[in-house]
């Protein structure tokens, strides 16, 4: 008799729940209470020092619309085309709110096209939020850029004060500009230890002082100067 009453209850109660949930879902669907509202979106990166200001505009959607009104995928879009989003998803949560995640271009240098100096993240993506001035300190790359430059970024902050800019040169090897206006032709298989080994020259003899327009490094068994 007490399984049988102990069943009877759970029995009832479970058909309470399912009552509960089918109408706040039928509520819901039908623009009723809270759950149906976009109240929040919340927007969350993995840079925490960014400005999300641009992410919260391109993620606005109509005050208190209904949840189920809002296309997700249009808001992703808007989103995405937000300059240094690198990927983005935007969640319907339970409680009727938007969720926004993004993962961001990191900039490891600046790239230009002579006028404006853009964002460069380190597998070359340049991001289309320029400026009108070179960021101080910063690696400066023009015309094309490989998948990436993460190697030749580093070494070249070695000289970053006698850096003025890096070029691809035949999609194979890298010439750099100093600040003098010497181009440094670097050579393809190890650029880095090339850039190292100009580094310690300039220490011991002041090259890049002399009134000199060419080193060729592209033969490690010589350097040839002009």
């Amino acid at each position: 008799m007490k399984h049988t009453v102990r069943f009877w209850l759970y029995f009832i109660f479970a058909i309470v729940l399912a009552v509960y949930f089918s109408v706040r879902i039928v509520m819901v669907f039908l623009g009723h209470g809270d759950v149906a509202r976009v109240r929040n979106i919340s927007i969350s990166a993995d840079v925490n020092d960014k400005d999300l200001s641009a992410l919260a505009a391109a993620a606005t959607v109509a005050p208190g619309a209904h949840t189920y009104s809002v296309a997700l995928r249009d808001v992703n879009a808007r989103v995405a085309a937000v300059p240094g989003v690198r990927q983005s998803s935007v969640r319907r949560m339970p409680n009727g709110n938007l969720a926004v995640r993004v993962k961001l271009y990191r900039a490891v240098a600046q790239w230009t096209d002579g006028e404006s100096f853009f964002p460069l993240s380190a597998d070359g993506t340049i991001v289309n939020r320029p400026t009108d001035v070179r960021d101080n300190g910063a690696v400066l790359f023009r015309g094309n850029v490989p998948d990436d430059i993460t190697e030749i970024t580093n070494a070249a902050h070695g000289m970053a004060g006698d850096v003025d800019y890096l070029e691809w040169i035949e999609n194979r090897r890298w010439n750099m500009t100093t600040t003098g206006g010497i181009t440094v032709m670097l050579p393809e298989d190890d650029p880095t230890a090339a850039i190292g080994a100009l580094v310690i020259m300039n220490q011991n003899h002041k090259i890049l002082s002399k009134n000199i327009n060419v080193i060729d490094m592209r033969d490690s068994a010589r350097i040839l100067v002009r």
